[in-house]
């Protein structure tokens, strides 16, 4: 029984950790070599960016940071950590789970790149103040209890002028509301059994194998905006789509119609944010 919210707290962060140590963030798509190869590693990177989110090399500023100290906090298999290193940027990674840490380690070896990686919780991050030019999260912080305190944490570690860039998932996304709240919620009847939309995503939105079912957490633009309210500026944008997610009207849906929704109604609302 839990007595308190301190037991709920890390009952929640070892579910993460089983999550991502069994399943590497972004493994799923690569069946065809063995974890930890080069082939591997590469072809997580071509699906990342050439089908599931082209958008994200601009978008993230992967090339944008040459010389400045960068933090990513949650790197998984250092797939985005990777990039910033190979644009110049002066890379630490942190990660809840030790598999991710040593993985991204290796990966890191494996392309001849430099990198500091440690384990550690993004609620409290084992760094001074003022430690870093850019701090960088994607996908990570709706998965931490404390949301709020970890990009608390994020300001604290930025120097006066640094920039953090992060993604969070979107409330107001087609696939929240169609595939969360109707299609499981509503027409599957989860909603009706007393399951909480968190619990719900918990379930689907991360692929498992082992029922480790991470906390889920998402946001509207404006709630995105507030948890960032500490910093000078800050500007929130929306993206990631793929086009079957428009089911029977993907293939008459133009292009140029296309980023538009996507721009408004996609996965992941990212925000930029300046100390």
């Amino acid at each position: 029984m839990k007595t308190d919210g301190t037991t709920t707290l890390e009952e929640e962060k070892k579910r993460a950790r089983e999550q991502w140590d069994q399943d590497p963030c972004g493994a799923v798509y690569v069946r065809e070599h063995e974890l930890g190869t080069r082939q591997f590693f590469d072809e997580v990177e071509s699906y990342r960016y050439k089908e599931y989110a082209p958008w994200m090399p601009f978008v993230m500023g992967f090339d944008k940071f040459a010389g400045a100290r960068l933090l990513e906090v949650g790197c998984g298999m250092g797939t985005d950590l990777l990039q910033f290193a190979r644009g110049g940027s002066r890379c630490t990674g942190i990660d809840l789970t030790p598999r991710s840490v040593e993985i991204t380690r290796h990966r890191f070896n494996v392309y001849g790149e430099r990198g500091d990686f440690l384990l550690s919780d993004g609620e409290r991050l084992p760094f001074r103040d003022e430690s870093f030019d850019v701090v960088y999260s994607n996908g990570v912080l709706h998965h931490t209890p404390d949301t709020a305190g970890a990009i608390g944490e994020l300001y604290r570690v930025l120097r006066k002028g640094g920039v953090a860039k992060v993604m969070l998932y979107h409330r107001n996304s087609l696939n929240y509301w169609v595939e969360i709240i109707l299609r499981r919620g509503l027409l599957r009847g989860l909603l009706f059994r007393g399951q909480s939309p968190e619990q719900i995503m918990s379930r689907c939105v991360e692929y498992s194998e082992h029922g480790a079912q991470p906390l889920v957490k998402v946001y509207s633009r404006r709630e995105a905006r507030s948890l960032f309210k500490l910093f000078g500026e800050v500007e929130v944008e929306v993206e990631q789509m793929v086009r079957d997610e428009l089911r029977i009207f993907s293939r008459v849906i133009p292009e140029n119609l296309f980023r538009r929704l996507r721009r408004r109604i996609g996965w992941n609302v990212i925000i930029t944010a300046k100390k």
